[in-house]
């Protein structure tokens, strides 16, 4: 499996020759794909040969564009991800409705228990409250669990006059994070030959990513924690690269240690599998520790 996260940030030229990315800047650099999983283009001084955007896709690797702030803004998604994607498409639309509720109800109180979590880890009685939710939860949420716990978490992390609305450094790394994580997402679910539009919960029409945003959820208090141990630092290129290499950092996932980009494809094909099958149990989700 490919872990490599690479960040591009200088005015340099990539391309392809002999299975490696070749990067020209005031020196020359050779990364072979194989060991890449992602590349974040970092700055919009960089120029890349189509070569080099078809091997990327070829090999499934994820390629994440910055704009003029270095914030990501789009990403390059192939348009076919697997050799049978029609019949992986057939599958997700067939799904039964009720049973894909159900799983992503448990997703849910998995990522408002990851929270509780990372509460307790630091001290926070406020841990308390969010299991009290978990516990209140309904089917497919419909007494807004998931956002009563939300604002416990972001005001026990980030003060109480935190809102996840304002125009802030600290939404702004949340932000940043999470489109890390969101964009890792997309690669598997499009590898695995499914459409990110077609959602469970999220079912925004203007929403290309609503399956992504559903199946996430458990994993974004990865970010969290990074932006809560350095909310005293400015917003700039380092802060970036911590959140960045969320994506190499190793997790405990059904027993076993795993690179996060190697958690997450395992991941969702459980995930995948489950629905399809109506095999759900709660043993392959992901629990923060």
């Amino acid at each position: 499996m490919s872990w490599r996260t690479v960040v591009i940030q200088s005015h340099v030229k990539l391309s392809y020759k002999n299975d490696f990315m070749i990067v020209r800047g005031d020196e020359v650099k050779m990364i072979h794909l194989s060991e890449i999983n992602t590349v974040i283009i970092d700055s919009t001084q960089v120029s890349l040969t189509s070569y080099l955007l078809c091997e990327f896709v070829k090999r499934k690797i994820k390629v994440i564009f910055c704009d003029e702030k270095r914030n990501p803004n789009s990403e390059l998604v192939p348009y076919y991800g697997a050799y049978n994607s029609s019949k992986k498409i057939k599958k997700q639309i067939a799904w039964n409705e009720e049973y894909a509720q159900g799983v992503w109800t448990q997703i849910v109180c998995q990522k408002i228990l990851n929270q509780a979590n990372l509460l307790k880890k630091y001290e926070f009685d406020s841990y308390e409250k969010l299991s009290g939710y978990i516990r209140e939860m309904e089917f497919f949420d419909s007494t807004n669990r998931e956002g009563h716990a939300a604002k416990v978490y972001f005001n026990s992390l980030f003060g109480k006059g935190f809102s996840r609305d304002d125009m802030s450094s600290v939404n702004a790394a949340l932000n940043y994070g999470y489109g890390i994580l969101l964009s890792n997402f997309n690669k598997e679910i499009v590898a695995d030959g499914y459409l990110t539009q077609l959602g469970i919960k999220h079912i925004n029409e203007y929403n290309p990513f609503n399956l992504t945003c559903d199946l996430m959820e458990p994993f974004r208090v990865l970010v969290d924690e990074i932006v809560y141990n350095n909310i005293e630092k400015t917003f700039d290129k380092d802060f970036k690269l911590l959140l960045v290499d969320v994506l190499n950092r190793k997790v405990m996932y059904c027993g076993r240690e795993y690179y996060l980009t190697n958690a997450i494809q395992i991941y969702l094909d459980k995930i995948f599998d489950a629905i399809e099958h109506e095999s759900f149990d709660t043993s392959i989700l992901y629990e923060f520790a």
